[in-house]
């Protein structure tokens, strides 16, 4: 009898076939995932480093702290001081015939002005490069302000921020050298009297002389009439440039108008204390000693281009023609200036 003979499917059923094609599919992704870990495959002569060696970083340098800082500035100040002490006792310093002591002036009396100066009214400066490096020289400025703080800044102006390093020497009114304290301070830090002799002795020994033409007048006028320039006088600096030739810088503030607002005069109280108008601001005697902290107004200051004397002949000092012309063109020149400065300012306290 014939038999059928049964045919064995060499890949087994549709099931096995699924069967085979899914372990071949776990295959592949063993494969792949020991791909992605060359370490499984990795052969003994190249061991794997599973941490690198790595170089160090040298730390970073901190910024001084502020502590540091204000301790590095009080050693200096201590340091300073000691030394200004030092020499003091020693008798190491100089004095010339005015009572100037320009170890006083630097090491003292400035450090006190420069706060002042650089953050309270944070002046800023123009032309002065126009005052010469060697030589007498005399600087004519408005005045205002009630306290003449304004003469105080022009000196820290030229001897800080001059190429030279200038010292001013102010001419002042007698009432200043006549308070007690202020008239040693006064002579110490260059100052001298505001007359003709001086000026002369100044400029003929080449020093940088300062004359506030205005005088009382000017510091003591209303707010009212701010940056209006008052009367010059009969000429009596014109004549003092003349006679030794030293050339004008004139020189124009902006900002000590406001600092003291003076809107009223208790003129009995001024006759009765001697002096020339006793004031009253929005702060002052209202407030008592707070109404003296001067309010901390924009300042600008700009020396203008010399007018030279020494074209002139022997004669035209005592030619009131030529210093009533002179003066009348310093004071134009000084009134012009302060109108220009005026109009850039956008704000009294920021500039």
């Amino acid at each position: 009898m014939n038999e059928v003979a049964k045919v064995i499917p060499l890949h087994g059923s549709g099931h096995g076939r699924d069967r085979i094609e899914h372990a071949r599919s776990d295959r592949s992704r063993a494969d792949d995932s020991r791909s992605r870990h060359p370490s499984s495959y990795a052969e003994p002569s190249a061991p794997i480093q599973l941490n690198p060696p790595t170089t160090p970083t040298p730390p970073a340098v901190s910024e001084p702290s502020q502590i540091d800082a204000a301790a590095n500035k009080l050693v200096d100040t201590i340091s300073e001081t000691a030394e200004f002490v030092r020499r003091r006792l020693a008798g190491d310093y100089t004095v010339d015939e005015f009572g100037y002591d320009p170890h006083f002036a630097d090491a003292l009396w400035l450090p006190l002005l420069r706060p002042l100066f650089d953050k309270w009214f944070r002046v800023e400066i123009k032309g002065i490069e126009n005052i010469p490096d060697v030589g007498g020289a005399l600087v004519v400025a408005n005045h205002a302000g009630v306290i003449p703080v304004d003469a105080l800044m022009t000196s820290v102006a030229v001897r800080d921020h001059h190429p030279a390093h200038r010292p001013l020497r102010m001419l002042a009114a007698d009432m200043a050298f006549e308070m007690p304290g202020v008239g040693t301070i006064a002579r110490k830090a260059g100052h001298t009297l505001a007359c003709n002799p001086d000026a002369e002795r100044l400029l003929r020994m080449g020093e940088v002389a300062a004359v506030f033409p205005e005088g009382f007048k000017g510091i003591g006028k209303p707010f009212s009439e701010r940056y209006k320039l008052q009367r010059f006088g009969r000429g009596g600096f014109v004549s003092a440039a003349l006679k030794t030739g030293a050339p004008i810088i004139p020189c124009s503030i902006v900002g000590s108008e406001e600092i003291y607002p003076k809107i009223g005069d208790i003129t009995p109280l001024a006759r009765l204390m001697g002096m020339p108008y006793f004031p009253v601001t929005p702060l002052f005697p209202h407030f008592g000693p707070l109404g003296l902290i001067p309010l901390p107004s924009k300042w600008y200051i700009e020396f203008g281009k010399p007018i030279y004397t020494d074209s002139y002949d022997a004669q035209a000092s005592e030619d009131p023609m030529v210093l009533f012309e002179l003066t009348d063109h310093v004071r134009e020149t000084i009134q012009h200036t302060l109108y220009r400065l005026l109009a850039k300012r956008r704000n009294v306290f920021l500039g």
